[in-house]
């Protein structure tokens, strides 16, 4: 017979997701256990495993579903009638707002994605490709001409330069959080963007 699985158990691997991904981010993966984990989620070792069969088990999930919740962002923001600047502007508001959330997700994405496996890292990459091309279309429609110079990509990722890594000095009991900052950011980027003129190509040198 097929077990439903019902919300309180989905409940409950989220909130062992969130304690792994915390030890995981304080710790480093390959010095996190399953026991650890499973005292962090306050469960015997054997009901951790009714929910995940092991510790890289955990670590598939933590990556693709920060990558994922994050896709999902860039669809929405896709799906609505806004003006370029008012996308740029919405998308780097919702990351920086799932971020704030999720700042020990960010960090095991960040640093221990090295440690899957070939298909499920390529997985990763493939949502994290699609992630950046969602902001490049937006820069795209704010300046069509910096596309012809192959400058959108670049661009988007300054822009990632600036708010992935956030979560390393912005404190939550400082005087700015992260709403404040996304609209820092927002100003700073979108105001600097005018002022990007494509560089002039420097030819190859060629040797005698």
């Amino acid at each position: 017979m097929v077990r439903i699985r019902t919300s309180a158990y989905d409940e409950q691997r989220e909130a062992i997701l969130s304690r792994a991904a915390r030890l995981f981010a304080e710790r480093g993966y390959p010095a996190t256990s399953m026991n650890q984990v499973a005292e962090a989620a306050g469960l015997s070792k054997s009901t951790l495993y009714h929910y995940y069969r092991d510790k890289y088990t955990l670590l598939v999930n933590i990556v693709e579903g920060h990558v994922s919740k994050l896709e999902l962002l860039v669809d929405e923001v896709a799906g609505e009638n806004l003006t370029a600047e008012q996308r740029l502007r919405e998308l780097i508001r919702r990351f920086v707002e799932e971020y704030s959330g999720a700042q020990h997700a960010h960090r095991v994405l960040t640093e221990d994605v090295r440690f899957l496996e070939e298909a499920d890292r390529e997985r990763v990459v493939v949502k994290e490709r699609r992630l950046v091309a969602g902001f490049a279309q937006a820069i795209q429609q704010l300046r069509p001409e910096l596309d012809a110079a192959s400058l959108s990509k670049p661009l988007t990722m300054l822009l990632f330069g600036m708010i992935n890594w956030m979560f390393t000095w912005l404190r939550p009991d400082g005087g700015l959080n992260h709403e404040a900052m996304a609209s820092v950011v927002a100003d700073l980027f979108l105001g600097g963007v005018p002022a990007v003129r494509p560089p002039a190509l420097v030819p190859l040198s060629t040797s005698s």
